[in-house]
């Protein structure tokens, strides 16, 4: 495969967060892509437990200051940065005082989902699309990985179409069995009505954001599928083969990520010859 120029973005990195099938493939398939020479950028959130002394981030003034809107209120976009251990990459990080502060990812001490977790990731699907506007870098992969990138798919294909750092990427999205139970808020479907998406055959799914309606969502807006754990629910699988999805298994990448190589070739062609 040519050098490509690859855009993660993943809810979980490995060792900013505990060890995990998402956190560590990751962080394993943008650290091969690097050494084989291809340019990667990678994006994950900045939760509060994220300890910004130790894993030595600061702040990206000349990426930071934008006001990115959600259900009519204004948050401002902070972006950090830090060099990966032992390579010679950067994952940056989106936050924000009022969606990431809290020490914790996504539940509460009693392990309920927090309230705000839909508001969250609209925040966070806007935050990385602006930030790479502003680094001016034009993906050809964009590859991402868990529910809470959900947004970004649809956001991408909805708004970014003609925008020429992102009309030609293909999108590679990645599950895992890391699935929870309930719905996350209403607030995510609201938050696309207000951006201006009308369309009941793209809301649907966000009607009742559980998890398997929130992969199904950013399924619908990509352009392949990888199964980062052995077991995956059968609904999703299935929903992806019938919007003619390419699905690789991809339960091992996180020890054998070059597998990834071929499988993102396959994607690029079968969409350049398309």
């Amino acid at each position: 495969m040519e050098k490509k120029r690859i855009l993660y973005v993943s809810q979980e990195i490995h060792p900013y967060l505990p060890e995990s099938d998402i956190s560590k493939a990751a962080l394993a398939l943008p650290k091969k892509m690097n050494e084989l020479g291809h340019e990667v950028r990678v994006f994950m959130p900045r939760f509060g437990l994220i300890n910004e002394r130790r894993h030595q981030l600061h702040e990206v003034i000349r990426l930071s200051g934008i006001n990115i809107i959600v259900n009519d209120m204004d948050q401002p976009l902070i972006i950090k940065v830090a060099s990966v251990p032992q390579a010679r990459m950067q994952v940056y990080f989106i936050d924000n005082e009022e969606y990431f502060r809290r020490k914790a990812t996504f539940f509460d001490e009693d392990h309920e989902l927090f309230d705000d977790n839909d508001e969250r990731t609209l925040f966070f699907g806007k935050g990385v699309i602006e930030t790479v506007k502003k680094l001016g870098w034009k993906p050809d992969i964009i590859h991402i990985h868990g529910w809470m990138t959900c947004t970004l798919p649809l956001y991408l294909k909805e708004f970014e179409q003609e925008d020429p750092l992102f009309k030609d990427a293909k999108i590679v999205f990645s599950t895992y069995n890391n699935s929870f139970e309930g719905e996350f808020g209403s607030n995510i479907y609201e938050g696309l009505e207000f951006d201006g998406i009308e369309e009941e055959e793209i809301l649907d799914l966000y009607k009742e954001p559980n998890f398997e309606n929130l992969n199904k969502a950013a399924i619908k807006y990509s352009d392949a599928l990888i199964t980062g754990s052995e077991e995956i629910n059968e609904e999703i699988i299935d929903y992806a083969k019938s919007n003619g999805l390419p699905v690789f298994n991809g339960a091992e990448l996180a020890e054998k990520p070059k597998d990834a190589v071929q499988f993102y070739s396959e994607v690029t062609e079968e969409a350049t010859v398309a």
